[in-house]
């Protein structure tokens, strides 16, 4: 269960303090309090589907960010076994705020790619908050490429607020990567599946976020831009970002309903974070399925399939010749 509660999960952070000093009065053997203590849990079962039932745009955005939340190192070591992680761009430096290996998934080699962004302060500082620098992306790159040199289906996990927008990131040639990213994914010869397991936004989800299947988990957003930055452009202020998460369709229906993505994995009651473990082994089952039906397609026919997929997204008008 979560440590941490967002301002609007209050009311089972309250539940959750009157187990907890209930199992304190029952450890020190004063007294047999299970009963109350199961009635209590059931109650957190039914403030969770009454809250989670009924979540704002706004809302869904802020427990994508919940610190407590899996991220792809968690999804690696508990949807796979013998996760070998991989380093370097094998031109700069290894971007930590990408990782990247294979993995062994009920006996077939993987590539597992994603987002890291930390899950202690220390760590985010040192994952760069998962925002990925040019090399990051060089990297991801490079591991695509071996996977599809030896045969082997990539699943990618992202969850980032952005590529990295330092000016040293612009100098290595940020959105040189992230362009040469997309236009190699859409060639790929092997089976490539996206999980948006957190925040997609930009680019930044984009480096990585090319495939044959992109799945969005049930809380999670994938936009253009991120509703705060969005606010601060269009109103010169963050004060209206809910009101932005709304205008900008990022949840996984609007996508699913926008041709953007092609499923919604649903999460356990209370969100991923409250039950990783379980979220891990609902998308083992999504990730295997998707799996299966890409490797029925010959290479040609996921090339090709992919073309014609990110072709019909969004809409454009030609103008006559010479207007």
């Amino acid at each position: 269960m979560p440590t941490v509660f967002l301002e609007f999960e209050q009311p089972i952070a309250d539940l959750h303090a009157e187990i907890q000093k209930l199992t304190e009065m029952q450890s020190k053997g004063t007294i047999d309090v299970q009963d109350k203590i199961d009635e209590l849990e059931q109650k957190i079962k039914e403030k969770q589907k009454e809250i989670y039932s009924n979540l704002t745009v706004w809302q869904r955005v802020l427990v994508s960010r919940h610190t407590e939340r899996p991220y792809s190192l968690f999804y690696a070591d508990h949807i796979c076994t013998d996760f070998l992680e991989l380093h370097g761009d094998r031109n700069v430096r290894d971007d930590k705020a990408i990782v990247g290996g294979f993995a062994n998934l009920d006996g077939e080699s993987v590539m597992i790619i994603g987002h890291q962004k930390g899950i202690n302060t220390k760590m985010r500082q040192y994952r760069n908050f998962g925002m990925a620098n040019p090399e990051g992306y060089r990297k991801a790159l490079r591991l695509m490429r071996l996977a599809e040199k030896f045969n082997k289906p990539i699943i990618t996990f992202v969850d980032t607020p952005g590529a990295f927008p330092g000016i040293e990131a612009e100098d290595r040639g940020q959105a040189e990567a992230i362009a040469r990213n997309i236009y190699e994914m859409i060639k790929l010869k092997v089976p490539v599946l996206v999980v948006i397991i957190g925040e997609g936004a930009s680019g930044g989800a984009l480096g990585i976020g090319v495939g044959d299947r992109t799945l969005m988990l049930e809380n999670t957003w994938f936009t253009v831009i991120s509703p705060e930055s969005c606010s601060s452009i269009l109103w010169r202020s963050w004060e209206h970002k809910e009101k932005a998460a709304v205008v900008l369709k990022l949840t996984p229906e609007d996508n699913l309903k926008n041709g953007i993505i092609d499923g919604i994995v649903n999460e356990p009651l209370g969100g991923a974070h409250a039950y990783p473990e379980e979220m891990a082994q609902i998308l083992k089952v999504e990730i295997k399925k998707h799996l299966a039906e890409l490797k029925a397609k010959s290479p040609e026919q996921r090339v090709t399939e992919r073309i014609e997929k990110y072709s019909k997204i969004g809409f454009f008008k030609e103008s006559a010749a010479g207007i």
